[in-house]
């Protein structure tokens, strides 16, 4: 079952929830769409109207979602990227990781 014009499929609806770590309850209550319509829709058995899709939709993008339409690769979704995102993008740091500290280059590799 896919989706109406509003371009959101069940699958996109499911992996974008997972995106955001968001429950169905989470969904519902920024969407104002019952929980059981959000369950009917994502396990393929319930057809929302396009408003109430659009709905979902919205709520989805405003909690960080970007769907990507289709374009002959597959619809899907990911994170969008955001000015205000929770990430420390402090560049002034230096961040080593612990895998990358190891020497591995051969003696006299120089560097």
């Amino acid at each position: 079952m896919q989706g109406g014009s509003s371009g959101l499929s069940p699958a996109q609806c499911r992996a974008a929830r997972a995106l955001i770590a968001w429950s169905e309850e989470e969904l519902s209550s920024a969407s104002k769409v019952a929980k059981a319509t959000i369950a009917g829709f994502e396990a393929g058995t319930l057809l929302p109207d396009e408003q109430t899709l659009q709905d979902m939709k919205r709520s989805l993008e405003a909690g960080g979602v970007f769907f990507i339409a289709e374009n002959g690769g597959g619809a899907g979704v990911r994170l969008a990227r955001s000015a205000s995102a929770s990430i420390d993008t402090d560049e002034t740091e230096t961040v080593q990781y612990e895998e990358y500290l190891k020497n591995d280059a051969p003696p006299g590799a120089g560097g």
